[in-house]
Parts: structure tokens; C-alpha cells; sequence
């Protein structure tokens, strides 16, 4: 399914990765991750991170992609899974930005740039970012800062947290209101002490190595881009933030070294993400794209070959050659049938072709296979309302947003089945959930109070309505005073 947008000038909230000369023995990590506790509770972080996450929605290009998200959901969950001192749900998502960056913050929270994809070499030098910034999050990075701020400053955590919120958005309007100078200093804020990113660091490598990833994916990530942007007039943030010098990367190798040498086989879904990336988020056009795949195509592997492919179909389906896209994914499918990622450009492709049966039933049998499947479900509600049949996707989507609030693309969907089904009352409340989920308050109140007004009085929908109003209210006074 094509992608869901906003987007809007992007802002950092917190640092990327550095490498740092540090112990080696993973039993020699220390138990440091609840050193902030008595300075904010994970609740409040929860309460922090999940404000900044909405006003992010607001002001950056968050890709709302449901294939790339299950991808980095399942790699990011895999990590968390082997990291010490997780102490909060961890949620993962991309930024569509073709500069090398990545961060993380309050409410275990990571966000990533796509630019990454374009960078990293395999699925291990990807994890090697994600596992950093895991890291940050589970030792508590940001709030044993914001503590230490706190020691050196009459101002206290609550103005301090509270001050940054302000610097990164206007509450009323949940637009960002920094430029790059602005965000720049920012980041400079709450940069991480340098024992904060040897922590990071080590915990990040040995998270890598439980997962069942090659250590070394953290220091030949940063290796080879540090040679690909020794001479360059303008490196990308992360080196701008956070110099390479020779030495952390021989102290990255060393640490890397102490594990067993892992031979991890090829991650599929790792280089389809990948190709995805470059057709439809690096911001080339066609002809470029199609030219990139043709020319690693040529020295590709048989391994490889069908993520190159896939790639070629996606180009091919978003400027209208569908039939160049179907001869690719019709193969595909048939040696990988449920692979989710051919299933939703198949999706898409008969959608073009006005066969919705045919997309419909590819897309019945794999959630036969794997029932409630996020990426599936989605493309199954989207064809059928392509098809016109928005009545037999809207309880599809009521579900899908009831499992998945936080999902944007859930909410545009259904406001659109609505929209179809010219109900204008369920439309708006579609709508406002959206506004919310961008820290848009008034807008979200304003279109469930006109709901209500539509809705028939005294009726179980107009309580429902109101009974919503209540609750974004008190939303809205626990956001306004976090400032």
C-alpha cells in the first residue's frame, strides 16, 4: 500500500551514536540504568516521550509505512529483547531524510532516518544503530542529564523537560517552530556526556551480540562511513555531532572482538527494505532508480536478485507501468507467496489494474496464514475500498485502529471509508484522532464536538462522542503542563 505522509521540516531531539574506548567483558556492564530514578519516574518519561512523539507527527516526516514498520519493529523488538534494564515499551519509526542520523528519547522511543538504508551494508550495521540508541533508552541517558542540569541550574527536571518541550513546538498549534540553527543548538542541550556514550556503546555491542548480530556490525558501519565522508565539504549530522577520530574506532574493533565471530546469513527483508527505501523514500526520481537497481543487479547474487527485482516493480508500479511490474512480482510470489513486502506491491499493482479480486484474494489467503497481520490487514481494508466496498472495510478498520491507536494510517483510512460512506460525524471523529495524535488538541475537540452535534441527540454514538471530548480535554491539560 502506498505510503502515508506528513511532510514538514524535521528536528532532532536527541543524539546518535559515537564510539568510544571502553572494558570489554560483557559481565564487566555495571547495573547503571536506574541512576535517575529518583529524578523522574518512568511514568513521567512515558508521559514526556509520547508528548514528544506527538508533536514529531507534527513537524517532521514521519513515514507512515505499514511494510518498513513491521520490518524495524521486528528488528528493534529482537534487540530490546536481549538489552539489559528494559524498563518501558520500546516503539520504533523512520523519518523520511536521506542524511545519516538516528535518535532516540524519553518513553523508549527510536527514531531513525531512512538515509540509513542508503548507508548500511547489512542487517547487522543497521541493528548496530538501533541497538546504540536502545542503549541511550534503557540506561536513562536523558533524564540522568536532565539531572545533572538540574544539580548545576536553580531550574528544576519538571522546567527543564518542560523547557525543551516549549523550544520544540507550539503547544497550540503543534507545528515545529525551530529551524536547523535552532534544532542544532538544541541537540547541543542535551547532548550525551561522553560516559553516557561509552555506555551506550558497550551495552549497545553486547545487545547486538545476545540478538544473534555480528558485533562488528557496529564498528565497520562506522568505519566505512567515516572513509566515505573523510574529504567531504558537508558530513552528515551524526559526524558533524560526533567525529570518528581513529582510535574510537580501533576501541570499537576491540570490543567488537571479545564476542565470537558471528557469520549471520543474509537478511531478505533487511535489502527489501532497502530497495523500498530507494525506490520510493531516497528522493530520486525513476530514471535514477531504475538505473541504481539495473546496475547491482549486474553483480548481484542469486540471494539478492529478488530484492533488486522488487525494487524494479515498485518503480514500475508508481509511474504506471504495470505490466512491467507484474511480469517481476508474478515470479516473486511464486517462489515466496506470503513474503509480505510482494503481497503489498501486489496489492498496489492490482489496485492500478482495477483487478481488486485478484488482490483480494492473494491477500485472503496469507492473513489465513497470518490472521490480524498489521501490513496485511491494512492492504486487504484498502483494496476494498478501492473496489468501492467501504462498507466491508469499515468494520476492518474500526478494529485495526481499536488494536492500533497510535497508527496514522489506520485513522486516514477510515476517515477516508467514511468519507466514502458519507458519513460525515465518524469522518470528523476519524479525523480527530489524527489531529490528536499530532498534538493538535483544539482541532481534534473542535471536530468531535461538531460529531456530536451531527449525531442524534441523546443517542449511544453522541455519548460516545462526548465521552471522547472529556477525555482529549484532560489530555490537553496534561500536555499543556508538561511546559
Amino acid at each position: 500500500m502506498r505510503q502515508f505522509l506528513r511532510t514538514t521540516a524535521c528536528i532532532c531531539l536527541s543524539t546518535l551514536l559515537c564510539i568510544q574506548p571502553v572494558a570489554y567483558a560483557d559481565q564487566d556492564l555495571p547495573d547503571i540504568g536506574t541512576a535517575a530514578a529518583g529524578t523522574l519516574t518512568i511514568a513521567q518519561e512515558l508521559e514526556y516521550g509520547d508528548a514528544y512523539m506527538r508533536i514529531l507527527r507534527s513537524s517532521s516526516p514521519i513515514i507512515s509505512d505499514p511494510v518498513l514498520d513491521e520490518y524495524i519493529t521486528s528488528l528493534g523488538h529482537q534487540l530490546v529483547a536481549n538489552a539489559n534494564d528494559v524498563k518501558t515499551p520500546f516503539h520504533f519509526h523512520l523519518i523520511r531524510d536521506r542524511s545519516v542520523n538516528a535518535f532516540a528519547f524519553f518513553g523508549g522511543y527510536v527514531v531513525a532516518n531512512t538515509g540509513l538504508f542508503l548507508h548500511a551494508n547489512n542487517e547487522s550495521e543497521l541493528a548496530s544503530v538501533f541497538a546504540h540508541e536502545i542503549s541511550h533508552i534503557t540506561q536513562r541517558h536523558l533524564a540522568r542529564h536532565m539531572e545533572d542540569q538540574a544539580r548545576r541550574t536553580p531550574l528544576t527536571i519538571a522546567a527543564l523537560v518542560g523547557s525543551l518541550l516549549l523550544a520544540i513546538a507550539s503547544p497550540e498549534a503543534g507545528i515545529a517552530a525551530v529551524n536547523a540553527t535552532t534544532a542544532g543548538s538544541m541537540q547541543a542541550t542535551i547532548n550525551y556526556t561522553r560516559s553516557n556514550e561509552q555506555e551506550a556503546d558497550r551495552f549497545g555491542i553486547a545487545t547486538l551480540a545476545r540478538a544473534g548480530y555480528d558485533p562488528e556490525g557496529m564498528p565497520d558501519f562506522f568505519g566505512h562511513l567515516a572513509d566515505q565522508y573523510r574529504y567531504a565539504s558537508t558530513p552528515p549530522p551524526m559526524l558533524l555531532s560526533h567525529p570518528l577520530p581513529k582510535e574510537r574506532l580501533t576501541e570499537a574493533k576491540n570490543r567488537a572482538a571479545q564476542y565470537p565471530k558471528v557469520n549471520k546469513p543474509i537478511s531478505l527483508d533487511f535489502h527489501l527494505a532497502q530497495a523500498r527505501v530507494i525506490a520510493r523514500y531516497a528522493g530520486i526520481d525513476s530514471t535514477q532508480s531504475l538505473d541504481w537497481f539495473a546496475r547491482h543487479l549486474k553483480k548481484a547474487s542469486p540471494i539478492i536478485k529478488p530484492t533488486l527485482e522488487y525494487g524494479q516493480a515498485l518503480v514500475y508500479i508508481d509511474n504506471k507501468k504495470p505490466e512491467q511490474a507484474e511480469a517481476i512480482l508474478t515470479k516473486l510470489l511464486a517462489n515466496d507467496p506470503y513474503n509480505n513486502f510482494y503481497l503489498d506491491a501486489a496489492s498496489d499493482l492490482y489496485i492500478n489494474k482495477k483487478q481488486y479480486d485478484k488482490a483480494l484474494d492473494l491477500l485472503k489467503k496469507a492473513l489465513q496464514r497470518k490472521p490480524n497481520n498489521p501490513v496485511l490487514t491494512v492492504n486487504y481494508a484498502n483494496v476494498l475500498m478501492e473496489a468501492n466496498r467501504s462498507k466491508e472495510a469499515l468494520p476492518i478498520l474500526q478494529r485495526f485502529t481499536h488494536d492500533h491507536p497510535d497508527e496514522t494510517v489506520g485513522w486516514s483510512l477510515l476517515a477516508d471509508a467514511n468519507a466514502k460512506l458519507l458519513d460525515e460525524a465518524e469522518q470528523l471523529a476519524a479525523q480527530a484522532e489524527l489531529f490528536a495524535l499530532r498534538a493538535n488538541w483544539n482541532k481534534a475537540i473542535s471536530n468531535y464536538t461538531r460529531s456530536s452535534q451531527l449525531a442524534k441527540l441523546g443517542s449511544l454514538q453522541q455519548a460516545r462522542y462526548d465521552a471522547r471530548i472529556d477525555q482529549l480535554r484532560l489530555e490537553q491539560q496534561r500536555f499543556s503542563a508538561l511546559k
